[in-house]
Order: C-alpha cells, then sequence, then structure tokens
C-alpha cells in the first residue's frame, strides 16, 4: 500500500496552484526545501516525477496532472467531512471562506460581517475577492466555501440563494443632470464607459444598451468603478454602476446621478455553494442573516 498522506496531496496542490516551490511555501506555512523534500518524497512514491522544474516556475508533467485532479477531488472529500462535525455542532464556527465580486466587495462587505458577527459570533470569515469566473472555479475545487455573486450561474453542481435585487443608475457629468435620461438606444451613441473585460457588469451593461455581439466603437474601459466614475467627472463619457455603490463612489466626484425611468437595468446579487456539502442549512441561515440587514439599511 502506497504510504500516501493527506499532507503530501495540500503540499503539492498548492505547488499546482502557485506554479513556484518559494510561493507555494510562504501559502503553506513551511520552508521551501521542506517543501521539497515532500514533493520528492511524492515523487518517489510514484516512481516517477510529478513537476518539470524550470527557472523561475515549475509545470505539471502528465502523470502530475492526473494527481492533481485525484488529489483535489481527495481534499474536497476531507473539507466536507469536516464540514459535517461542524454542522452537527450546532451553530456555525470555525473557518468559513467567503469569496465575493469586486462590484459587490466595498458596498456590502461591511453589512455582511457586521451582521455575522452578532449572528455567528464564533465564526472566522476568509475573505477573498476576485471575479466570477474565478470565484465559482474555486468553489468547484473546494478552495472557498461560498460565494456572494451576480445571479444566476446556472451551474448544476452548485445551490443558489437570491439575497436582493438592485438597479443601475446612470452617472453624467454634473451639468448633465438637467438633461433626459437617454434611452439604451442613444446611450449606443454616447461615449460609454466600463468595467473591462471579465467583470460579469460590464456584460449586464452591454445588455441593456443592447449592443449585442457588436463592441460599441465610443467605448472606454476602467479596472474599478471608482475609476470609471472619476473618468466621468473628468468628461470623458458616462456609465452604468450598480445603485448600492452610488454613495461610496460619488462622494468626491464631480458628477450626477439619474434613475431610468422605465426598463430599469438591474442585477440579482446572491449566494452559491456546492450541493454537496453538509453545511448547507447552515449557509442558507448565513444567507437570511444576510438578507435580513441589507432589509434593514434599505
Amino acid at each position: 500500500m502506497i504510504a500516501l498522506t493527506l499532507r503530501q496531496l495540500w503540499y503539492f496542490d498548492s505547488l499546482a496552484k502557485h506554479r513556484h516551490f518559494g510561493r507555494a511555501a510562504e501559502a503553506c506555512s513551511i520552508s521551501q526545501p521542506a517543501l521539497s523534500l515532500q514533493i520528492k518524497e511524492l515523487e518517489a512514491l510514484f516512481g516517477a516525477p510529478l513537476v518539470e522544474r524550470r527557472s523561475r516556475d515549475v509545470r505539471l508533467t502528465p502523470l502530475g496532472e492526473d494527481l492533481l485532479e485525484k488529489a483535489r477531488h481527495i481534499l474536497l472529500e476531507v473539507d466536507e467531512l469536516e464540514d459535517l462535525v461542524r454542522a452537527s455542532k450546532g451553530p456555525l464556527s470555525g473557518r468559513l471562506r467567503l469569496g465575493i465580486i469586486p462590484t459587490v466587495a466595498p458596498y456590502l462587505l461591511p453589512t455582511i460581517i457586521k451582521a455575522l458577527k452578532v449572528r455567528f459570533p464564533e465564526l472566522d470569515l476568509n475573505l477573498r475577492e476576485a471575479m466570477t469566473e474565478t470565484l465559482i472555479e474555486e468553489l468547484q475545487e473546494g478552495r472557498i466555501d461560498l460565494a456572494v455573486v451576480a445571479l444566476p450561474i446556472s451551474e448544476p453542481a452548485l445551490t443558489e440563494f437570491a439575497l436582493f435585487e438592485e438597479d443601475f443608475v446612470l452617472v453624467r457629468m454634473s451639468q448633465d443632470a438637467d438633461k433626459p435620461v437617454p434611452s439604451p438606444e442613444t446611450l449606443q451613441t454616447m461615449r460609454l464607459l466600463l468595467l473591462e473585460e471579465g467583470h460579469c457588469f460590464r456584460d449586464q451593461a452591454l445588455s441593456f444598451c443592447q449592443f449585442g455581439e457588436n463592441r460599441p466603437s465610443e467605448l472606454m474601459e476602467g479596472s474599478s468603478l471608482s475609476t470609471l466614475v472619476q473618468m466621468v467627472g473628468a468628461g470623458m463619457g458616462v456609465t452604468l454602476i450598480p445603485e448600492m455603490a452610488v454613495a461610496l463612489e460619488t462622494r468626491s466626484a464631480d458628477v450626477s446621478i439619474a434613475h431610468f425611468p422605465q426598463s430599469r437595468p438591474s442585477r440579482t446579487i446572491g449566494m452559491v455553494w456546492r450541493r454537496t456539502t453538509p453545511l448547507s442549512d447552515q449557509l442558507m441561515q448565513i444567507g437570511a442573516v444576510i438578507r435580513a440587514a441589507r432589509q434593514n439599511e434599505s
């Protein structure tokens, strides 16, 4: 029988994630020589190299790729066994790894943290901000426990829990405050400022403006909602932002806010988690706490 340990699989998973011995060792809180030794022992067990060592990084061998797939499945199963124990002990406690998208994190996190500290005082919340695609991948691989994203995700392996809906608003220069609110068709003729590719909010804004698959010629990109609003204040165009971002992002910008009179663009914010997790009941409780806290603030 192969004397394989979970710790070795954990180290190997970290190396596969970081593709660098130094960064993987740091993530595992061990020295680089210790990590290297564990990987060598793992390779000795399999009788073949698992990684290709290069000057600046490492690359998995075909055997390493096969091992990684099975190792992550095993580690996920172990995590869910630990969650089963936690679920049997009553109120949720211990580490909870929460992912959240950038167009929600700065505006909702204070509400989430405050509400969960009151309801689950023994909960250790570990936060991760990333775009939707990354969070869904990490969720499915067991690197996070749940994610706050824009719904729907429509992944059969995930449970979706709606938290609230919010409108998008138009941000334009302050001197345009009294002008009629442009229709989606009119927005197509204006210089529109949007988040760079990869953000689901960008796709939602483009959908409202009815661009379809045709990229608008007068489009400029920013890396954050804050950047977009400041660009509007400098006279570079107009943008859409979620309503929850208005108070924070417009307080230092010379801009005006307008609500669309009809067919308002909006999104549903919710939580997603793996259907297989034993913590489903507790995660629903978390969702209910966040939903109630959000309603109380509205």
